[in-house]
């Protein structure tokens, strides 16, 4: 019984979620080395940490052949820790210029000129961040504004009739040209791009 680490895939920080939610200290901060430690002979395979790992780092093998196994498909990775950190549709904000605070939002789309890319999300459905779509690079052209707000009243979502998040909006010149509720995983990568594109195309505005 023990815990494995892909730290290609891991951000290796003091906050993380499997060194809290361990019960036995298996997994613990090592503030010389700024790293994520294991300690083996602690692991009771409760699968604590498993659990709270969003970026399905941690995986807990319960025999050798099974350790071995994951060992193998951690060293054949070709993902990187870096893939965690841009901004995804469906996830928590990497860059904080990219994130709007929900009482400046009125005032951001009633005075922009352009056309503007809203995420509207909320901290109950974040999804895995190696699950989600790199939302920048769905974006057809530079013109269009991308921002991700943080939905924590009901207000903005009874306002635009949505019952599903994380929603994306796209305004024109402040008004809304139409929506595009749920997550769409990077399997539908190309039907997420494709709807966004339709939106952005799109010249009747909702009144």
């Amino acid at each position: 019984m023990a815990v494995l680490i892909n730290f290609k895939i891991c951000d290796n920080a003091k906050e993380c979620g499997g060194i809290q939610a361990c019960p036995t200290g298996a997994l613990s901060w090592d503030e010389k080395t700024k790293k994520i430690l294991i300690d083996n002979s602690k692991c009771t395979s409760c699968m604590k940490c498993v659990n709270e790992c969003p970026s399905n780092a941690i995986h807990v093998a319960k025999s050798d052949l099974e350790y071995k196994k994951l060992e193998k498909e951690i060293k054949e990775d070709t993902r990187k820790a870096s893939d965690l950190f841009v901004d995804k549709y469906g996830a928590q904000p990497i860059d904080p210029d990219s994130l709007l605070e929900e009482d400046d939002f009125k005032e951001f789309i009633s005075n922009s000129n352009n056309k503007n890319l809203i995420e509207f999300f909320s901290q109950d459905t974040i999804e895995c961040l190696l699950r989600a779509n790199n939302i920048r690079k769905l974006i057809p052209n530079k013109d269009i504004f991308f921002k991700k707000v943080e939905i924590k009243n009901s207000n903005l979502l009874k306002e635009y009739s949505i019952s599903k998040l994380p929603c994306l909006l796209v305004f024109d010149k402040g008004v809304l040209l139409g929506k595009i509720e749920g997550f769409y995983g990077i399997d539908k990568a190309e039907e997420l791009k494709n709807k966004i594109i339709k939106l952005i195309e799109h010249k009747k505005k909702i009144k």
